[in-house]
């Protein structure tokens, strides 16, 4: 199988290095790697999803493909006393996240797991999940994690994803329309949309 950011272990050759984020008005700094997502830097579509999506305080908060955890990182340091999940199937990117929780002081504050979607989590509930969508693993697997992540949530939970207009917002939000009563696209912006799907 060809080497992707959604191979339990990639292997592609280590070129590990560092990068600075601000997100949400937070700095932040990054170990990343061949073979994980976005490697060179956090991209649009991750910035606008941490950026958009609302989340309470306290509340249980899975970050769903974390890659080198700048999500769930992100929202454990900016959120008051949320508890953060992350898992990936991807075991140099879950390694990538524990180091860089530690890195940025968050590694009290979240758990980070590998996991195949929610093969390592069966029964827990969230209030939140987070997801950039692995676009290159195909719209069955992608649809897979949206059906296990309505099973995930806590009534009135919500869904969050990012997905570019041209690689299948239109058809993912219907998808989820089968999935959740409640299906809105909250933000659009440069070719990228956020929908939020809550359930009932």
């Amino acid at each position: 199988m060809a080497d992707h950011y959604f191979s339990r272990q990639p292997e592609s050759k280590s070129e590990e290095r560092e990068i600075q984020a601000v997100l949400s008005g937070e700095s932040f700094r990054f170990k990343t790697d061949a073979g994980v997502f976005s490697k060179k830097g956090i991209d649009f579509g991750t910035r606008l999803l941490i950026e958009s999506a609302e989340i309470e305080p306290e509340s249980a908060v899975l970050d769903l493909g974390c890659g080198y955890g700048a999500v769930g990182i992100a929202v454990s340091k900016t959120v008051p006393d949320v508890a953060v999940t992350m898992v990936d199937v991807n075991e140099r990117a879950v390694q990538l996240a524990k180091a860089n929780a530690a890195l940025n002081q968050a590694d009290d504050h979240v758990e980070i797991l590998v996991s195949d979607g929610f093969s390592q989590l069966q029964g827990r509930k969230f209030d939140h999940i987070l997801l950039n969508p692995p676009i290159r693993a195909g719209k069955s697997t992608i649809y897979r994690l949206f059906k296990e992540a309505s099973v995930a949530l806590h009534p009135g939970g919500s869904l969050w994803i990012v997905i570019r207009k041209q690689q299948g917002a239109e058809s993912a939000k219907k998808e989820l329309e089968q999935l959740f009563a409640d299906v809105d696209v909250v933000r659009k912006k440069k070719g990228y949309v956020i929908i939020r799907s809550r359930k009932d």
